[in-house]
């Protein structure tokens, strides 16, 4: 049996025809072209399918699709600014070669996006702790805990009175 699902997908609405059973990975990447948003592991394991519902993060391979009616969505693609301009976390983890075969990154950049979102001073504590959810094969870690401080710079830079740290 198939109906609409209503949400918001990156800022604009969508009302996808689903499956009752689909998944949030199937419906982003397939009727709603958000390809950005990878999966690997298919069991929550890996990190690689995150995405954020309403700023929190998610296994997108997990998740029913049904279940983001009257939600936010945001993938990947979602954090690209005006003119496909990048985001501050986008701009660090290639400045500060947190992307190797960049399979992960979509995962691990959403995941510090919702870390950074709510504080902009982390510490590599808690960013390692943000970013547990999500495997990484090839940088060993340490560029992207660098990144999310690169990143956490940035935003910090661009808006000094966000959040008083």
């Amino acid at each position: 049996m198939k109906s609409n699902v209503s949400f918001i997908l990156n800022g604009s609405p969508v009302s996808p025809l689903i499956e009752a059973h689909a998944l949030l990975i199937d419906v982003l990447r397939g009727p709603l072209g958000q390809t950005g948003t990878k999966e690997s592991c298919g069991k929550g394991e890996c990190g690689t399918c995150t995405v954020l519902i309403d700023g929190r993060t998610v296994n997108a391979c997990l998740y029913p699709a049904a279940e983001v009616e009257g939600k936010s969505v945001t993938t990947i693609e979602g954090l690209l600014g005006p003119g496909n301009k990048l985001s501050p976390v986008q701009e660090a983890f290639i400045g500060e070669g947190g992307i190797q075969c960049g399979y992960c990154t979509p995962g691990m950049i959403l995941s510090a996006t919702a870390l950074l979102d709510r504080t902009t001073n982390p510490t590599d504590d808690e960013i390692v702790e943000a970013l547990a959810g999500n495997l990484c094969r090839c940088t060993g870690y340490v560029q992207i805990v660098a990144s999310v401080q690169r990143a956490a710079a940035l935003l910090r830079e661009t808006a000094p009175a966000r959040d008083g740290a």
